[in-house]
């Protein structure tokens, strides 16, 4: 694929965004680059290489949600400064 001052110009159009000419003269060079880049990627042997979607095993490190007791209500509101119905009351923090 060849990038030109065409490809820019609809890029830049496609992005919404204004560049000056020093700014498309370098966006053209950069993306020729990143282009070849690929380029010599796509010559690499793949053959009988596995597709991957991580380059390392990922693992689910989340526990099963399991019900377990809790403490006693009452236990827990004993250090309380305020409660009421059974819950901490608090002063309102945005008005």
């Amino acid at each position: 694929m060849t990038i030109d001052r065409d490809l820019v110009l609809y890029l830049e159009s496609l992005a919404r965004i204004r560049l000056t000419e020093e700014e498309r003269a370098k966006c053209e060079a950069d993306l020729q680059s990143i282009i070849a880049y690929f380029d010599q990627l796509n010559a690499l042997d793949t053959e009988g290489v596995e597709p991957l979607s991580h380059s390392f095993p990922i693992v689910n490190v989340t526990r099963a949600d399991e019900t377990a007791p809790s403490m006693d209500p009452e236990l827990l509101l004993q250090n309380a400064p305020k409660e009421k119905d059974g819950c901490f009351w608090v002063m309102r923090a945005v008005e």
